[in-house]
């Protein structure tokens, strides 16, 4: 028995819509899978909706990711286990929705600035009318338009952070996405320690609130898996893991399976 407790869907910037996601996760044999997409529900609301109608052989534990807004680190936070029509929590999605199309059409007129001509509703077409709208669907048009050949060149050269189109997005602070989650009756989880790149940071989060750890991702080597259990344990925390999974044929995973973790960590964290 396995689990998947870190997936992405086209409510965001996944490449698989959530009940396709769902299909593929059975279809992988997992027994639990979690969808945490960027800044919205919408996905699962969806997934819920189909299971109203048909009765599939997994479990789902309600999820969401957070980015937050720290200066020179780039940290995601994880909520489990969340009501999904907590009323504070909707409207705050909301207000982040409303800001990260704001910040497309700020980016996109600075590449058209830049000589790259691309539009805004086009944008919103190739997202698949996502909720969670960002910097993934803009490379696609720009790739669409023929500019680059990959996502991964068009964030080099103009959408990463001191790239000349880059618009950072309205983000909440660390303090209140744990506040936040905990009030929806959630979970806060750090997601990938390991790429944040500053280990003092995880000990601020752990005073502030945090109350677990995403141990196993595909970008942690041997040794920051161990040394982030051996953290999870020192401070009693949750530990989770997951595949990161957007359904990208170029970033590992390309599909769901091919990196999980056992099941016992999902039943763990479905009885909090």
């Amino acid at each position: 028995m396995t689990a998947d407790l870190h997936t992405h869907t086209t409510a965001s910037d996944g490449r698989l819509s959530p009940v396709s996601l769902l299909k593929h996760a059975i279809e992988a044999k997992l027994s639990y899978i979690s969808i945490t997409d960027h800044d919205t529900v919408n996905g699962l609301l969806e997934i819920y909706e189909e299971l109203k109608n048909t009765n599939y052989n997994i479990r789902i534990i309600p999820g969401i990711e957070f980015s937050t807004d720290l200066p020179d680190n780039e940290v995601h936070i994880l909520g489990y286990q969340i009501d999904i029509y907590d009323l504070e929590l909707r409207n705050q999605l909301n207000i982040l929705v409303t800001h990260r199309h704001e910040r497309t059409k700020e980016i996109i007129h600075k590449l058209n600035e830049l000589g790259y001509t691309i539009d805004y509703l086009r944008v919103i077409e190739l997202a698949q009318h996502a909720t969670s709208i960002g910097r993934p669907h803009i490379a696609k048009a720009l790739i669409e338009k023929g500019y680059f050949s990959t996502v991964s060149d068009v964030f080099t050269t103009l959408l990463d952070k001191n790239g000349p189109a880059y618009v950072p997005h309205y983000k909440l602070t660390p303090q209140q996405v744990i506040t936040l989650i905990k009030k929806a009756g959630g979970i806060p989880v750090l997601a990938h320690p390991g790429l944040i790149g500053d280990d003092t940071i995880i000990l601020d989060l752990i005073n502030i609130g945090i109350l677990g750890l995403e141990v196993y991702h595909p970008k942690h080597n041997t040794l920051q898996t161990q040394k982030y259990l051996d953290l999870a344990t020192r401070y009693q925390l949750v530990v989770t893991g997951g595949s990161d999974f957007h359904a990208v044929s170029t970033r590992f995973p390309e599909r769901l399976g091919l990196f999980t973790v056992p099941a016992n960590l999902a039943e763990k964290l479905s009885k909090l």
